[in-house]
């Protein structure tokens, strides 16, 4: 069972602050440090001291860390056009030895694009099978080959297809909601499906989805790594778990209704609960970036006992 931990700088983070927050997650023996990629406070807070870009903190993250994984949940698609981000994503996996997995989505909050002068498309869906077809086509080329591609949104001619990542596939990481769409994009690219803050019910439901449509195009149903993204509040008693909701502006009821929230038990409980889906990877989102107790403690009493 791998542990992640997942970060929201757009609330309110600089690069040292996160930089802190991956030493911990390495020297605590977690699998990975994953970011969101949001230019713009979504929690209702300022914001300060502002963004920081996903990929340039992986870039530094890489040079700074040696063992965890990096990566994103998820670079939004309308950020980056698809040739420049396989040339940052394999750059950053060569700056790590190969340590680097990239989670691609639409895009989705139009506010942050209408705040920094970032085109929000209508059709983004579309949009992002053409990105995924382009970025893993551009890997995929043989040193000395070229790459072309004549899609409806993007046209790529004798692209030399550099440079290469280290890895010799870097994992791809889908996720969403999406009933039809999202499961058959997942099948046809993704190495992992990820669910975001969803219930064991629908994460069973969504899993079970991607599994047909990874059949359908001839994979065989648990060749990807199936996943969960889920805000965690762990305490070693009642007062310390109020107390870190409070602290992140969340109701404990609510918490531990939709998260891992509670006392180590309650929380390996609940991740049982969620590995009799199928779910083996749970990414812990963390509200609160200046509380390391809370990472420790995670490692010692939850992370402990799943290994």
């Amino acid at each position: 069972m791998d542990l992640r931990i997942f970060t929201e700088p757009q609330q309110g983070a600089t690069y040292d602050t996160l930089l802190t927050v991956a030493k911990a997650t390495e020297d605590l023996g977690f699998d990975a440090f994953y970011r969101s990629d949001h230019y713009v406070s979504m929690g209702g807070g300022d914001g300060l001291p502002g963004p920081t870009d996903a990929w340039i903190t992986l870039a530094g993250l890489a040079r700074e860390t040696s063992r965890i994984r990096l990566g994103t949940l998820m670079t939004a698609g309308t950020f980056r056009l698809p040739g420049v981000l396989a040339i940052q994503v394999a750059q950053v996996d060569q700056m790590s030895g190969g340590r680097v997995e990239l989670g691609l989505g639409t895009g989705w909050y139009e506010k942050e694009h209408t705040a920094y002068g970032i085109p929000f498309p209508k059709e983004k869906f579309g949009r992002l099978e053409e990105q995924l077809a382009i970025v893993t086509g551009l890997w995929a080329t043989p040193v000395g080959g070229t790459f072309d591609f004549d899609g409806t949104y993007y046209q790529l001619k004798d692209s030399p297809a550099l440079p290469k990542p280290v890895q010799t596939k870097i994992p791809v990481l889908i996720g969403g909601h999406g009933a039809k769409r999202t499961p058959a994009l997942a099948a046809r690219y993704a190495d992992e499906f990820n669910i975001p803050f969803a219930s064991v019910e629908d994460s069973r439901r969504q899993f079970g989805r991607v599994r047909e449509a990874a059949e359908t195009e001839g994979r065989k149903k648990d060749e990807l790594v199936y996943s969960n993204a889920l805000v965690a509040c762990v305490g070693r008693n009642d007062a310390e778990v109020a107390r870190r909701a409070a602290a992140i502006g969340r109701e404990v009821d609510e918490l531990k209704a939709n998260g891992l929230a509670g006392s180590p038990a309650e929380v390996i409980d609940k991740i049982g609960q969620y590995a009799a889906t199928g779910s083996t990877r749970f990414y812990l989102q963390i509200l609160d970036l200046g509380d390391l107790d809370h990472l420790e403690l995670i490692s010692a009493e939850v992370q402990s006992q799943l290994t």
